[in-house]
Parts: structure tokens; sequence; C-alpha cells
């Protein structure tokens, strides 16, 4: 069975033994949480969340640039008031450079990719100060 079609019997599964549609919109816990896409790390359990305790914003090394949009919208139109900065050990974001993969795409897609900045870093707990500070200095986020 396709990936797709196994996702598409699941949710059939899911949305037929799903009661928690009278969830309000906004997050409970009025949290906000970045973190990793990495596939090895499942949010929700990590933190001990429940449908509709937050939001979980997740991005490639969970980076804040990224992730501004949807934590403004969070913030402005759906009332959390915190945000959690989550990044992590042995992350895929340690192991390349922005040349790497400009390097890559060009040879592999025939395509340029030189003006995205893939926000790679090459120390997770500098990463999450980065990510901090950035999030502090933005105006488009409260302090």
């Amino acid at each position: 069975m396709a990936v797709v079609q196994e996702f598409l019997k699941a949710n059939d599964t899911y949305a037929s033994t799903f009661h928690k549609g009278n969830l309000a919109m906004p997050p409970a816990r009025h949290v906000a949480v970045l973190v990793c896409m990495d596939a090895r790390i499942d949010p929700a359990r990590a933190l001990g969340l429940e449908e509709g305790d937050a939001h979980v914003i997740r991005n490639a090394g969970g980076r804040a640039a990224d992730a501004l949009r949807s934590l403004v919208i969070s913030e402005q139109l759906l009332g959390t008031t915190e945000i959690v900065v989550i990044h992590h050990t042995d992350c895929g974001m340690l192991t390349f450079s922005n040349e790497d993969l400009h390097s890559k795409v060009k040879q592999e897609l025939h395509a340029d990719a030189d003006h995205i900045d893939f926000l790679p870093f090459k120390d997770v707990e500098q990463s999450v100060r980065d990510d901090v500070t950035l999030l502090r200095n933005s105006p488009l986020i409260p302090q």
C-alpha cells in the first residue's frame, strides 16, 4: 500500500473515533513550542502534551527565523503568550553548511538555491541562544 493510502486509512480510523472536536482553537496552555522536524522526536509525548494544549511548530532545526509567520499568528490571533524553543543533539542541521546544500541543489536539481539560508549550525546550545535572541529582539514577538 502506498504511504498516502496508509495515511488516508489511518486518518479515517482516527477521525471516526475523534471526540475532541469541541476543543477551542486557541491552545489551552497558551504556549507555542518550536521544535525540529526530526522524525525521531515526538514533541507531544516528550512534553506531556494532549490535543489542544499547544501549538507545535516544526521545521528543520526548529529555527525561529523560519517560524516567525506561524509564531505571529499563534500569538496575535490565537492567544499564545509563551514560546518554547527546543533544539536537540544529533540534529541533521549539524551535518552540513549552506555552501554544501547550495552545491547539492545545483548539481542534482540544476536549480539555484543560493538565496536561501538553510540555517545550519555547528553548536546546538548556541543555536538555541541565537533563536531566543532573534525572538526577543523581533518587533513581531511581544515581550
